[in-house]
């Protein structure tokens, strides 16, 4: 089957995912121990970033690996080093780990810290109140505070793609949804997710599970089981962690049965190397969540004496905040070229797409 692009964004979208996976392909495997090395540039001196990820662990990859991307793309290219004075992150095990590990990084002198996730939106509000001079910014959720720095995405517009895709692509009219916990964030991906099926062909069944977790790897694994014996032919995760788990699931059916005809989507990065099995890879697209890009744009904001605390910065479709990565060949022409025509759609706001729950 051949594929077109989705024009200059996707394209964009594409090349960022390409050097995600890039990114990736050296993890980091510090918890966030320190690391010395030379004095680097005069910004290297002056200016530091660090970030806590949640319990789905910062080479989840997925969100909080997306994020630590970002922190080292922005160190790399400002001419920081790993550590105290440049740019690091602490790993949570648990909740009870995200305020200790916020207060670690400030006393570290660190100019800006990143809570990393939804979860985190209780931790953020205690310590920027107990700390009003350090600069703090927070994914996914929102804390009114002069010195926080609030991150929205609009999942449901890239979710909303992901469902036109596979509402064209299902041969069995039975899709799945795997969701992480019930939070908002998690809920705009599904309420996305539906509107884009439904747009299609509101006969078609979605199965909706929620697994109460983003790092638990074998309950994605059982639930995408249970999704595929009851026919569906293709599964849209968003539960970070949980979600390697559907992977793994797919994977294994495939190469018991080269012909089964399963596919995942996935989240947050492009997810197409989780997909891969020999020769076959059963990711059909990921819906991208450009946290790396908030990321480096609130850092360069403070860097440069401007962090926006106070304020929330939302990021859609029209600003190539979020998308869906290439499909490499798995979306056929035809395909690509109605979801190129939705994608616009959005953009011109003649569909907008609902962030809760009809």
């Amino acid at each position: 089957m051949t594929k077109r692009k989705f024009g200059l964004g996707l394209s964009l979208m594409l090349a960022a995912g390409t050097m995600l996976a890039a990114c990736g392909s050296e993890e980091d495997t510090s918890t966030g121990e320190t690391g010395g090395g030379e004095e680097g540039t005069e910004e290297a001196a002056d200016f530091s970033v660090a970030m806590v990820t949640d319990v789905g662990g910062v080479d989840d990859k997925s969100f909080n690996q997306s994020a630590w991307e970002g922190i080292q793309q922005f160190g790399e290219e400002n001419g920081l080093e790993k550590g105290d004075g440049g740019f690091d992150y602490l790993q949570s095990a648990s909740d009870a780990d995200y305020n200790t590990n916020l207060n670690n990084l400030i006393r570290r002198d660190f100019d800006v810290v990143y809570g990393i996730g939804f979860l985190m939106e209780g931790a953020v509000a205690e310590i920027a109140e107990q700390q009003p001079e350090a600069q703090i910014a927070i994914i996914d959720a929102v804390v009114d505070a002069p010195n926080v720095a609030s991150v929205l995405f609009k999942e449901q517009e890239g979710a909303f793609l992901a469902g036109v895709a596979a509402a064209l692509m299902t041969e069995t009219n039975k899709i799945g949804f795997v969701g992480g916990m019930e939070i908002p964030v998690i809920e705009r991906f599904e309420a996305g997710f539906l509107e884009g099926v439904a747009t299609v062909d509101d006969t078609i069944e979605v199965d909706v599970q929620y697994t109460g977790a983003f790092d638990k790897a074998e309950l994605g694994k059982t639930t995408a089981n249970r999704m595929y014996s009851a026919g569906a032919d293709i599964i849209f995760h968003a539960a970070g962690g949980t979600g390697n788990g559907v992977f793994t699931e797919a994977k294994e059916r495939k190469e018991a049965d080269p012909e089964a005809n399963v596919w995942v989507i996935g989240v947050d990065a492009d997810q197409y190397d989780e997909g891969q099995t020999g020769d076959a890879n059963v990711t059909l697209t990921s819906v991208l969540k450009r946290v790396d890009t908030a990321v480096i744009n609130i850092s360069e904001q403070a860097m440069a004496g401007e962090f926006p605390g106070g304020e929330t910065i939302t990021y859609g479709l029209s600003d190539e905040g979020v998308g869906l990565a290439d499909s490499r060949g798995a979306i056929p022409e035809d395909v690509m070229a109605q979801l190129e025509d939705y994608q616009q759609q959005v953009i011109d706001g003649d569909i907008v797409v609902p962030d809760t729950l009809q």
